[in-house]
């Protein structure tokens, strides 16, 4: 795991190309048929080289849950068990994993009153009032979600008011209670400084761009798919979306997806921070810049090392 753009899908291809491995996505938006260019879909002639599970599974006006992401990982993790592969699962949405590892946490139904009220606030005084209000009564909930993340933030002050229990605690209560029949072995993939991340994910946006990303929204948006949807509220797809309404012009739309994916990036550290037993391999290296893509440096072999020594670690233990 770790930060968007940080280059832990071309590390988990490495690793496949040494293991015997299942590789299973756990990326909230790469589920979603038609959204490849956003989400850093591997290209065709790398997923016949490598098939990566768990991605194209759903039509994007669907939903898709941390529930339904832990039914759909158990099957793939069995099945990998019982064709002698190791299950290896990549990717950056941090709450499937937690999801996975300790279970997920009982939450009160949806309660469409409680939800008029909160939309109500935030049609009167902005999303950043809801914000603030979570902050109060949700320290945790509101450092993880970002203010302009309406569909979180709805859910984390609704859960609160139905219950009188906030989202965290409720979380909390679950842990330890995991689907996992081991702990599994974590190992994050992390730049040395912040500022080569930030301009990793600059030039992966600006990529993006270059090679169709507007079609890509302007073709998703052509089949009806309604813009609330949470695929289209995705970091850069719903940049994307803002500009092809005319909400942004296409500068202020490139700014604000680059904005957005450090915002990402930053709430994935902080959840591996809060983490135990995570395994943080640094990459440090200028020429890092590439990713995996290749592993001609000193430190990107060291690094691919390091992650097959702790595969092979855990193999020999169990």
């Amino acid at each position: 795991m770790g930060p968007t753009a940080s280059g832990k899908s071309g590390l988990a291809e490495l690793i496949s190309e040494q293991c015997r491995c299942r590789l299973i996505s756990v990326d909230s938006s790469a589920v979603y048929r038609g959204m490849d260019i956003g989400t850093a879909k591997p290209d065709p002639a790398t997923l016949a080289r490598i098939p990566h599970q768990l991605i194209d599974i759903r039509d994007p006006q669907d939903t898709y849950s941390a529930a339904d992401f832990v039914i759909d990982a158990q099957r793939e993790i069995n099945t990998a068990h019982e064709q002698g592969e190791l299950p290896l699962l990549v990717g950056g949405t941090m709450l499937y994993f937690k999801a996975l590892r300790d279970g997920l946490a009982e939450m009160p139904s949806a309660n469409p009153a409680v939800r008029a009220d909160i939309e109500a606030l935030a049609a009167q005084s902005g999303w950043q009032a809801v914000h603030a209000e979570l902050a109060a009564v949700d320290p945790e909930s509101a450092a993880r979600i970002h203010r302009n993340d309406p569909q979180r933030l709805q859910r984390a002050l609704e859960v609160y008011r139905i219950s009188g229990t906030t989202m965290t605690e409720l979380h909390k209560a679950a842990g330890g209670a995991g689907p996992l029949a081991q702990p599994p072995l974590q190992i994050s993939i992390q730049p040395s400084s912040r500022a080569m991340l930030h301009e990793r994910i600059a030039r992966r946006f600006q990529h993006m761009l270059e090679h169709g990303l507007v079609d890509e929204v302007r073709a998703l948006l052509s089949k009806g798919i309604d813009p609330s949807t949470p695929s289209l509220r995705a970091v850069g797809y719903r940049q994307v979306v803002q500009y092809l309404h005319g909400e942004l012009d296409y500068g202020q739309m490139r700014e604000r997806g680059v904005i957005a994916s450090r915002q990402l990036a930053k709430r994935q550290l902080t959840w591996m921070r809060g983490w135990s037993d995570v395994h943080a391999l640094i990459a440090a290296d200028n020429d890092y810049s590439s990713g995996f893509e290749g592993a001609e440096s000193v430190r990107k072999r060291s690094i691919i090392s390091q992650a097959l020594q702790l595969i092979e670690n855990l193999d020999r233990n169990h």
